[in-house]
């Protein structure tokens, strides 16, 4: 088996629209590597002005607990739900907030093969606040045509389980096709076998900012 490239980053930023894109798109990343970095999880909505969905924050909490994000890196915004496009420069004054309190690495949002109007605000404010850092997008089934990843990071089984367990704090969510354990696991296989691995997580290269240095013995 070929080895595989080696990114590495002291903190990580996950952004995402509403509460569930995020584990959707990362979860079993965030469940493998929360133990070696720092990982930073802000959704910019609540969703609170839905009545249909007032669990939706303790949900989440809950979550984003059982991928083992620590909860002052959990981070919920009041955004509203189908409006980012009208608050866009709120929106990347956030985003330049969150760069200078972090400085992260490596950031992930939604792939740009997202059709939901709120996903596509994210990923354009993204690349503008975060120029200079390496931008990957992540697919949320549900809203995502066209998506194919091209940068796959391997992860185990035992963290793909515990995306699905995190995933099942979703209550409100439990009857939507893509919450269904098979499809998310099935997703997991199909990234893994086109990086010759047994599972993996799957992302679009947005922007990749790296440095070629010499192997280390």
């Amino acid at each position: 088996m070929n080895h595989n490239m080696t990114f590495y980053g002291e903190t990580l930023l996950f952004i995402g629209a509403h509460p569930d894109d995020i584990e959707l798109g990362c979860g079993a990343l965030i469940a493998e590597i929360g133990d070696r970095a720092k990982v930073i999880c802000v959704t910019l909505s609540d969703n609170q002005e839905n009545p249909d969905l007032l669990n939706l924050v303790e949900e989440h909490r809950n979550s984003m607990s059982l991928l083992g994000v620590k909860p002052e890196n959990d981070i919920l915004r009041q955004f509203t739900t189908r409006r980012f496009q009208a608050a866009r420069q709120e929106i990347l004054e956030e985003m330049l907030a969150l760069k200078k309190a972090y400085h992260p690495e490596t950031v992930f949002v939604h792939t740009a093969q997202d059709i939901h109007q709120d996903h596509k605000t994210i990923t354009e404010e993204a690349l503008r606040a975060f120029r200079g850092t390496t931008v990957l997008g992540f697919d949320v089934l549900r809203s995502s045509y066209g998506f194919f990843p091209n940068f796959l990071v391997e992860v185990s089984e035992q963290s793909v389980q515990t995306k699905l367990d995190a995933l099942k704090a979703y209550k409100t969510y439990q009857d939507r096709y893509y919450f269904e354990d098979k499809i998310l696991y099935a997703t997991a296989i199909r990234h893994g076998a086109l990086a010759e691995r047994p599972f993996a997580e799957g992302f679009d290269i947005l922007r990749i900012v790296g440095e070629f240095g010499q192997a280390v013995d």
